[in-house]
């Protein structure tokens, strides 16, 4: 265990709200729904949080709840819903393209939807408490409480190699839109997006990043990762690599900012958005707000 990783009492609500929607999605019944539950609440009894992130919790718990499911080892539990998250976006993309086509400022525009587009998360809001049509629909009320727009696009015109670190399914459709500006601005510039390794909530595997149409624009690869996040340590060596050749490495999404904000490397880019207190205390953004901010 890494002694300086500890979930905040704060995460704990979040956690069960996890677990409650992990047991409905997974086709647990009662008994099942408890002995996901005790599974979990035992871990954190055992460590008292001392030496873990949530990401550790909820990749056990997926395991356990795929194992009391009974549907084998390959299953992935939201498989369906993250479909439906890529079919749902690409609704909206030929709306979203035409919108950065036409402006004035397209990177920033690509940006802005991009990170609006990480409200599809089932991490941070329970399955069936999001709607996400109405979430993609009202994009343009949403403001950034920090955008490091200048570094980020200074840096992006410098660059050769781009390290894309990818969060959920149907934010990537958006995420595929962002990737067609960026080589429009940047003819060079080498994109590769990473997923994770396993189905993991509906964080993007290589099958979600087929569906969306990801390798149209970008070499995509699997980071090695199993969790909602990626710990460094805990990825793959291609991926450590490409991490550390990277002129610029944007990093979506909640579990990634969690994950690699202590890495403080000025190449990287945080962009999400802000869904919980913890996260605003951690960036100094207010709950709901939009951040693109460099990592320091």
């Amino acid at each position: 265990m890494n002694s300086n990783r500890r979930i905040p009492a704060a995460c704990y609500p979040c956690i069960f709200e996890q677990l409650h929607s992990l047991a409905r999605v997974a086709g647990l019944d009662e008994g099942g729904g408890k002995m996901l539950f005790e599974h979990s609440m035992r871990q954190l009894l055992a460590t008292h949080g001392e030496g873990l992130v949530v990401q550790h919790i909820i990749r056990s718990a997926t395991d356990r709840a795929i194992a009391l499911s009974g549907k084998g080892v390959d299953s992935d539990p939201y498989g369906a819903i993250k479909k439906q998250s890529n079919d749902i976006a690409r609704q909206f993309a030929g709306e979203f393209r035409n919108k950065i086509r036409c402006s004035s400022e397209p990177l920033r525009d690509a940006v802005k939807i991009a990170a609006a587009g990480n409200i599809i998360d089932f991490g941070a809001r329970p399955h069936g408490s999001l709607d996400i049509e109405m979430e993609l629909s009202s994009i343009d009320e949403r403001s950034f409480g920090r955008f490091d727009f200048a570094e980020f696009s200074m840096r992006l015109k410098l660059a050769g190699k781009l390290l894309y670190i990818c969060d959920n399914a149907g934010e990537i459709v958006f995420d595929r839109l962002f990737i067609e500006e960026i080589r429009r601005s940047n003819p060079g510039l080498e994109v590769t997006c990473a997923v994770r390794a396993l189905p993991i909530i509906n964080d993007a595997v290589l099958a979600d990043a087929h569906d969306a149409g990801l390798f149209d624009v970008a070499e995509v690869v699997s980071s090695g990762s199993v969790y909602p996040g990626t710990l460094l340590s805990e990825t793959s060596d291609e991926f450590r690599g490409l991490f550390d050749n990277a002129d610029v490495i944007i990093s979506k999404g909640q579990g990634n900012f969690e994950t690699l904000l202590d890495v403080a490397d000025e190449r990287l880019f945080f962009i999400l958005r802000i869904k919980c207190d913890q996260m605003a205390t951690l960036s100094g953004v207010a709950k709901g707000e939009l951040v693109l901010m460099q990592g320091s």
